[in-house]
């Protein structure tokens, strides 16, 4: 529990490496008070890292709790023989900054592929034969006619490309609700454009 003494003062650029060496090491041992003062040192250097990669804000804060967290985890794993403290952060930092970027790219990637391919959605019958029998300007003219959240609604669901449940989840109402709203409009719109 000696360490905790050691960054009671700010570190200077010449001397942080090896306090923060010592740190990891008291760290390693349980040594909370150390790694506060470990995050406090290092924080906005990890920060920095984070940020150039990630260029928004909150992904950084978010990778930087996750650096944090896994420096404290595996922070008997530093060696001070291989580098700096400062560079085994900067790495970690790095590294998950990168893996936080190909997520992000892989779930985009994924919901424009679910967007554009053929998946089984909660589809009504008669939107079927709406859609099916009813040219662009008649579909048009009758959505027109509809409220605006069965519009809305509609537009969500089938031009969007989005299950009645991401629907709800977008206007922020019942899954229900959003049933109730596409169902009353699509028949609307059967009626409105004569298909039977």
């Amino acid at each position: 529990m000696g360490h905790t003494h050691f960054m009671s003062t700010l570190v200077t650029a010449h001397d942080a490496g090896p306090v923060l060496a010592s740190l990891l090491r008291a760290s390693a041992d349980g040594d909370q008070a150390a790694f506060a003062q470990v995050y406090d040192a290092a924080g906005p250097m990890v920060y920095g890292t984070c940020l150039r990669v990630l260029r928004d804000p909150d992904l950084a804060a978010e990778a930087l709790q996750d650096v944090m967290l896994e420096a404290w985890h595996s922070a008997a794993a530093f060696d001070a023989d291989r580098g700096s403290a400062e560079a085994w952060l900067a790495t970690m930092a790095h590294r998950r900054s990168v893996d936080r970027v190909r997520s992000v790219q892989a779930a985009r990637a994924r919901d424009e592929q679910d967007a554009n391919s053929s998946y089984v959605r909660e589809v009504d019958e008669v939107s079927d034969e709406v859609f099916r029998r009813a040219d662009a300007d008649r579909v048009a003219h009758g959505m027109a006619g509809l409220t605006d959240t069965q519009r809305e609604s509609i537009i969500l669901a089938y031009w969007g490309g989005l299950t009645y449940r991401e629907v709800a989840d977008r206007l922020g109402v019942a899954l229900p609700t959003v049933k109730s709203r596409i169902r009353d409009g699509l028949i609307c719109l059967r009626l409105c454009l004569g298909v039977r």
